[in-house]
């Protein structure tokens, strides 16, 4: 009694590829039937070579980047190595299972590049970690790989995995209704990590 479910949505995805990796989100902030915003920001920069999207509560998205990027941070200074992308998404990984009687409520997509290559992680919201070449989360994941599945293929260029990132999010916005109002991505290469932000009708 007195008890109300609350709907969060979104849709993140994330593509590797042998150049880089590419991540993406929709902008929309939604709790139940309300939208709270629309110019959420669900990807963020970890460090210089790493990046997160997220789907789930927005507040716990935004905590969990912090904890991860100040982790990181303390890390590389403490030992003056880089960090690791498979060390930062284990560390993740035991953030998010030491709260797992109270857990956050995101799934998370990390991607990232180091002396081993390009990677893309998957971690639930208790902790557990899945390495993939492309994966989707969120209440718009089950439209958005069908979409990355009918187009990926390990020669793509960088270029074409961001297309096929942005036309998966695209189509779960187009019919997941906890999804829209524009896409933020990270692209992950050699050089680092670019970030843009595109209106949902861009090409």
């Amino acid at each position: 009694m007195g008890y109300e479910r609350v709907l969060t949505g979104a849709t993140a995805v994330g593509i590797k590829v042998a150049d880089g990796v590419v991540i993406g989100a929709e902008k929309r902030i939604s709790y139940g039937g309300f939208v709270l915003s629309k110019a959420g920001k669900k990807v963020f920069k970890i460090a210089d070579r790493m990046a997160m999207a997220a789907a789930g509560l927005f507040g716990d998205m935004q905590t969990l980047s912090r904890l991860i990027s100040a982790e990181v941070m303390y890390r590389e200074r403490l030992t003056s190595k880089k960090v690791g992308v498979k060390a930062t998404a284990k560390l993740l990984s035991a953030i998010l299972y030491s709260y797992k009687l109270l857990p956050f409520i995101s799934e998370i997509i990390l991607a990232g590049y180091d002396e081993e290559g390009f990677h893309l992680y998957v971690l639930d919201p208790v902790g557990s970690l899945i390495e993939d070449d492309y994966a989707a989360v969120g209440t718009g994941a089950a439209i958005a790989v069908g979409i990355i599945e009918s187009g990926y293929r390990k020669d793509l260029t960088l270029s074409e995995a961001e297309d096929l990132c942005v036309r998966a999010v695209k189509a779960a916005a187009s019919r997941d209704v906890m999804s829209g109002d524009g896409i933020d991505l990270a692209i992950v290469s050699r050089d680092g990590v670019v970030e843009k932000s595109l209106p949902l009708g861009s090409s």
